[in-house]
């Protein structure tokens, strides 16, 4: 887990992900009550998952530079 955090060096990282973290904490603890540690904590991290997907999505639509093909691009020139 270590080493997969320290590879993502993204700004849109480190400012996405906090918040669907958040949000997917709330989602968890207010609709999941599986009576099972394993159970809730797959149901978070699948919410987590989406949540994140649908950010990164909206993200991507609202700032038309964002997405990982062009910022590849960049780099290389």
């Amino acid at each position: 887990m270590f080493t997969l955090l320290k590879s993502l060096r993204s700004r849109h990282v480190y400012l996405s992900e906090p918040a669907s973290l958040v949000a997917a904490l709330l989602v968890a603890e207010v609709f999941y009550k599986f009576h099972s540690f394993l159970l809730e904590t797959a149901a978070f991290l699948a919410t987590w998952w989406v949540i994140g997907a649908i950010a990164h999505r909206l993200a991507v639509w609202a700032v038309p530079g964002l997405s990982q093909g062009e910022t590849a691009d960049r780099r290389g020139s």
